[in-house]
């Protein structure tokens, strides 16, 4: 998605009255998330093979995400003469104050991570930006051993400040901008908007910490 895209009008949507002051309009439409979730689910089962998978799940964000993927990938795997398995875990990472990323990354809940020794791994995130937290966490794992890890993002963002890090699979590219939605929050707002969409001053305001 370019810089310059102007994204789709709200009054081409419905979705809650509460937040109607609070959005500037829509960057990726629920429909549009759903096609795009199934091909990714198409492409990972591809490069999984045969393995057994051990879904990760970054929560709070990537909750949404993660349980439409992991439906899409079960229902590859019924139509299919594999036998594999799907284990879902999940875990917490907090780095973010309002809309800014900080410096500190925590990972908070997750069964004991020595279980992934020798397994193959799938994290599951919402939104990739600089890649800083998510190489942490990638090296957290990795002391564990397991046989592959994967990541699949929704989005990811470009910033002033990359990392140099892509995950292996990823929805869309967005612009440098804060979006709620789709599990995505602002301080725990937002969460319950199907489509992806930008945060106004005024949404900032009402809901800041």
């Amino acid at each position: 998605i370019s810089d310059d895209w102007p994204g789709y009008s709200l009054d081409l949507f419905t979705y809650p009255q509460h937040y109607y002051e609070d959005l500037d309009y829509v960057l990726i439409p629920h429909g549009i998330i759903v096609d795009r979730t199934e091909c990714l689910a198409k492409g990972i089962m591809q490069d999984i093979g045969d393995n057994n998978i051990v879904v990760l799940c970054v929560l709070k964000g990537g909750y949404k995400f993660c349980a439409d993927l992991v439906e899409h990938i079960k229902t590859l795997i019924r139509n299919s003469e594999r036998s594999i398995s799907v284990k879902v875990d999940f875990v917490r990472l907090k780095s973010y104050h309002n809309d800014q990323s900080t410096q500190d990354m925590q990972i908070i809940g997750g069964d004991d991570l020595s279980k992934l020794t020798g397994k193959s791994v799938l994290i599951v995130e919402d939104i990739i930006g600089t890649g800083r937290t998510m190489k942490a966490l990638l090296n957290n794992i990795d002391k564990y051993k397991p046989k592959m890890i994967k990541v699949a993002s929704l989005l990811v963002k470009r910033t002033s400040q990359p990392d140099g890090y892509r995950p292996d699979y990823y929805g869309f590219e967005i612009p440098n901008l804060f979006v709620v939605g789709y599990a995505l929050d602002y301080n725990e707002h937002f969460r319950d908007l199907n489509h992806i969409c930008v945060i106004n001053d005024n949404g900032k305001g009402k809901y800041e910490v």
